[in-house]
This record gives structure tokens, C-alpha cells and sequence, in this order.
């Protein structure tokens, strides 16, 4: 599979992360890798990038891709992140980022099924190798907590209703891929404007199997334990939930004078960048300084 590699917001995180000669800088969602082929080229000879992601695919081709012997790839999630870093004899960073949802390439990798254009079994897994699936949560899961999850995770208003005609189908037979629930959903509440009506429940469902808020705030944690004094974050966020956790994150500890806020507000792609990857349209650059 050929993906193309956009990196987003490219300039505007080196411009925030500063990276310098020698330093140890952690790339915690590495993905293909277009972050840290920039960082690298500004370390010297002896600075270090430890590029930390789930998904074994993305780690095996960024290894190829980059050959670097100052780029250690790691498979993990941000909880591991300390426990990563110690194994490398790494205690302190000078600049963590967290690019942070899911990648082009997981959604293009129809296999993978993230995409309510696949007729692949619903998955939804960054890591192939965890148990629970997108397929468990929707055919296992209780009304009630399908519900809650939609509508925190999806911020869906029309939980309810597409939860009780997924329940109605499961009930006569299993949804397994994620055409059938992208029906399912549109049977439920239609079309309305451009945006797909399956997109924010593939959203919830996807937040829901990977942990990823519970997982982004463990990961915001131990950046303050990993980040030298001086030491700079930097986070894209792509919708309201993880950027609220970011902008809270920043601001609680910048009132307990453990950081310094940035960037009043938080960096968006410009119209140029906008048309040569659309996908970038709704990230957010938020960023903090490590007293």
C-alpha cells in the first residue's frame, strides 16, 4: 500500500518544539514518520528521536524509510511512554509531540476497517494486537453504554435513535463490517449536508476501542515528568474532545506554574496546506513550555 506522507502542520511544529543540537526529543504518535524526519535533521550527530507508536506497520515502514541510527522506534501506547524511555536509559526529553487521532494510513488500509467505506470486518484497532474491536462494541456491548458512548465520544444527539436500530439488527444477526453499520447508521437518521452520518459514531467507536482520552491524558501526565525544565510541548488535537483535554491539561498546570502557555491560541493549517491535504483541515496546534 502507497500512502502519501503529509505531515500536518509541519512548520508550525518546529517552530514551537525549537528542536537543538544534541537534544532528546520523543515522537509519541510516529506514524510515518514526516515529524521526525524534520526533527532529526536539526539534532546534529548526537541528538536522539524516540519514536513511540502502536501500530507495528507504521514502525516497520518508518524504520525502512528513514534508516536513521539516531531514530529508536518503540511499539507502545502514551502510558507506556516512562516505562519506554527507562528502557533506553532515557529519563528527561528537551520536546515531546502527540499528532494525535487516527493516521492516513490506517484509514486507507481498508483492512483495517476504520473506514465506513470498507466491506472489511469492523476493527478499528491501532493495535492489531489488542482483544477488544470495534466489532465487540457494537454487537456486545449493552444500549446503554452504546448510547453513553456516542454521545460523549461522538457528541452524536441522535444516539439514541441510531443505537436502537443497530440493537434492532444485531438482534437478528451480527454486524460485522463497516459498510453494514455505515447503512445501519444512515438508515437511522439519514442524510444531512456533506459530512457523512456515520462519522461521528465511527468516531465514538474508535475513541471507545483505542482508550484514546484515557490513553491522551496518561500520555499529557508523564510529559511533565519526562520534560526538562525549558523543555517544549507540542500537541495536534483534530476535534473538540481531545483539544478540550489539551487546552485544560495546559492551562490547570500552568496555574500550578509547572508550564508556560504559548500560544494563546491554538495554530490551524492555512488555506495552502488546506489544499494539498484536506485531511488537515480541522487539526489544532496547542503548545507549552516546562518550567
Amino acid at each position: 500500500m502507497t500512502v502519501r506522507h503529509l505531515p500536518v502542520l509541519m512548520r508550525e511544529v518546529i517552530e514551537v518544539l525549537v528542536p537543538v543540537e544534541g537534544g532528546t526529543y520523543i515522537d509519541a504518535t510516529v506514524g510515518l514518520g514526516g515529524h521526525s524526519e524534520e526533527i532529526l535533521k536539526m539534532i546534529g550527530q548526537d541528538g536522539i528521536v524516540v519514536g513511540i507508536d502502536r501500530d507495528e506497520e507504521a514502525l516497520r515502514m518508518t524504520g525502512e524509510r528513514l534508516n536513521d541510527r539516531r531514530l529508536i522506534l518503540k511499539k507502545g501506547r502514551f502510558s507506556d511512554i516512562e516505562s519506554l524511555l527507562r528502557s533506553q536509559g532515557i529519563n528527561k526529553a528537551d520536546g515531546i509531540l502527540f499528532d494525535l487521532g487516527v493516521s492516513m494510513m490506517q484509514l486507507r488500509d481498508l483492512k483495517r476497517g476504520f473506514s465506513f467505506h470498507s466491506d472489511e470486518r469492523l476493527d478499528m484497532r491501532m493495535d492489531s494486537g489488542q482483544e477488544l474491536s470495534a466489532w465487540d462494541v457494537v454487537n456486545r456491548y449493552p444500549e446503554k453504554e452504546l448510547i453513553r458512548i456516542l454521545r460523549e465520544y461522538g457528541e452524536e444527539y441522535n444516539a439514541g435513535k441510531i443505537v436502537r436500530v443497530i440493537v434492532g439488527h444485531r438482534d437478528k444477526k451480527s454486524i460485522d463490517t463497516c459498510h453494514e453499520l455505515a447503512e445501519i447508521v444512515f438508515q437511522a437518521v439519514g442524510r444531512r449536508g456533506r459530512i457523512h452520518p456515520a462519522t461521528k459514531t465511527f468516531q465514538a467507536l474508535r475513541i471507545e476501542v483505542n482508550r484514546e482520552l484515557e490513553e491522551l491524558k496518561q500520555g499529557l501526565d508523564s510529559s511533565l515528568k519526562i520534560l526538562k525544565r525549558g523543555g517544549r510541548l507540542c500537541v495536534i488535537s483534530y476535534h473538540s474532545l481531545e483539544d478540550r483535554v489539551v487546552k485544560n491539561f495546559i492551562r490547570n498546570n500552568a496555574r500550578e506554574g509547572l508550564l508556560i502557555q504559548l500560544l494563546k491560541k491554538p495554530l490551524s493549517p492555512g488555506k495552502e496546506e488546506i489544499v494539498i491535504n484536506p485531511s488537515s483541515r480541522s487539526a489544532k496546534l496547542r503548545g507549552a513550555e516546562r518550567l
